[in-house]
């Protein structure tokens, strides 16, 4: 694919005319990391862990996410030859979809089935991490509105122009979420489960605001999971060494192995996260008799917690429970966090004081009898994920007398 193309365009703030120039990077090494992370996260009170540029260069540096690996990258970058990099996007041509936990294995069927090539396709995402955040990346004196209309351009032409069957912007915020709806992407939404910090002072303030039943709930998890002599701690920053990557990609194999046979991430990924963000890094681990059987993998953004991996090597009850939700919980109120998010899927998360918020994408598609078949079906999913998520907050442990904590779906890192 070409690397370069040019367009005008207006800069509607002081009415001049100024040469923009859209070019793609097939690589992070391509692009100096400040100016990429000028882009992506212009506020440290919003910053977003997941589109630094440590983050995704690990990925590419690993093996992790790479042409081998069906993640061609191809990110879309916005020079405006005043300041430099104005605005830019990670995105990859995809051979497949897997890793991206917004599932259109059904569309590539029928499309193929009918004839079409729906792969290679364009995806802008973080690769294998379901949280939500921007995906039109912009400095922060940069004309917004422009720069997203030059980035979504951008990707619609480089679509055009190979003949690629559709682009997808997967865990988008609610806001980009509706301008690219008005920008003719479909739009689609999902579900995950988030704990909110309404101003606790504590655990156990949290769990006042729970029924009496599951407070006991959580209380005898929480007991039972250190019954066996377990012991837990926080590694985070320069306490980070390779012998805890060492046993967390132990921990991370079992899990990958069994959920979904080949896990994508390679062992040189966490060492190269340990090395470039060790301060975003909170390991979570669980050890008996000083040995390490258990642990879970967060990371720590402006002002929320993201909960990645989780793995064991000894099967102990509620150990899982407490590692993922309760110690993400307890560091989220002892450094003042605003939420935490507890990735992909599982309502049993309900039960422990998370509560259903939606998520979005959206994706545009070439085919235009494709296209008003997908719609229509987006239509009454977008509704049934609506009611579904209604329907399970009626079952949230909180107390009747109390007012359930809500997240605004548009107010994330």
């Amino acid at each position: 694919m070409p690397t370069t193309s040019s367009s005008k365009a207006t800069d509607r703030r002081c009415d001049e005319t100024t040469d923009v120039v859209v070019r793609i990077a097939s690589s992070m090494k391509e692009v100096p990391a400040p100016a990429w992370d000028r882009c992506a996260n212009p506020s440290i009170a919003g910053f977003d862990p997941f589109v630094s540029h440590a983050f995704l260069s690990a990925l590419e540096e690993s093996g992790s996410a790479s042409p081998d690996t069906g993640w061609a990258p191809h990110h879309l970058l916005v020079e405006d030859g005043v300041g430099g990099l104005s605005a830019v996007m990670p995105l990859y041509l995809k051979g497949h979809s897997y890793g991206e936990y917004i599932f259109d294995h059904a569309w590539a069927d029928a499309f193929e089935r009918a004839g079409g090539r729906y792969y290679p396709k364009l995806l802008a995402a973080v690769p294998f991490t379901p949280a939500t955040g921007r995906r039109l990346l912009t400095r922060a004196d940069a004309d917004q509105s422009q720069a997203e209309e030059i980035l979504t351009a951008g990707m619609v032409a480089l679509a055009r122009r190979h003949g690629i069957s559709s682009i997808h912007v997967n865990f988008a915020d609610k806001a980009q979420w509706l301008r690219l709806g008005a920008r003719d992407f479909l739009l689609r939404q999902d579900q995950q489960f988030h704990w909110t910090n309404e101003n606790y002072e504590s655990f156990e303030h949290f769990l006042a605001a729970l029924s009496s039943r599951k407070r006991k709930q959580i209380r005898h998890e929480r007991e039972a999971a250190r019954a066996d002599g377990i012991t837990i701690r926080w590694i985070t920053g320069r306490d980070l060494k390779e012998t805890h990557w060492d046993v967390f990609f132990k921990f991370y194999m079992d899990t990958g192995g069994r959920k979904w046979g080949k896990p994508y991430l390679t062992r040189k990924f966490f060492s190269l996260i340990g090395e470039r963000m060790a301060d975003r890094l909170l390991i979570v681990l669980c050890e008996r008799a000083g040995r390490p059987i258990a642990g879970a993998l967060n990371v720590i953004g402006g002002n929320t917690l993201f909960g990645r991996y989780w793995g064991c090597l000894e099967d102990h009850r509620f150990l899982h429970f407490e590692a993922c939700y309760y110690q993400a919980i307890d560091f989220a109120l002892a450094h003042g966090l605003a939420r935490v998010e507890a990735g992909a899927q599982g309502t049993h998360k309900l039960a422990r004081g998370y509560l259903p918020v939606p998520t979005y994408s959206a994706h545009w598609i070439a085919e235009p009898h494709f296209r008003t078949a997908i719609a229509r079906y987006l239509d009454a999913e977008r509704r049934a994920v609506e009611a579904g998520i209604e329907e399970l907050a009626s079952f949230a442990p909180f107390r009747r007398d109390r007012a359930m904590p809500a997240i605004p779906a548009e107010d994330h890192d």
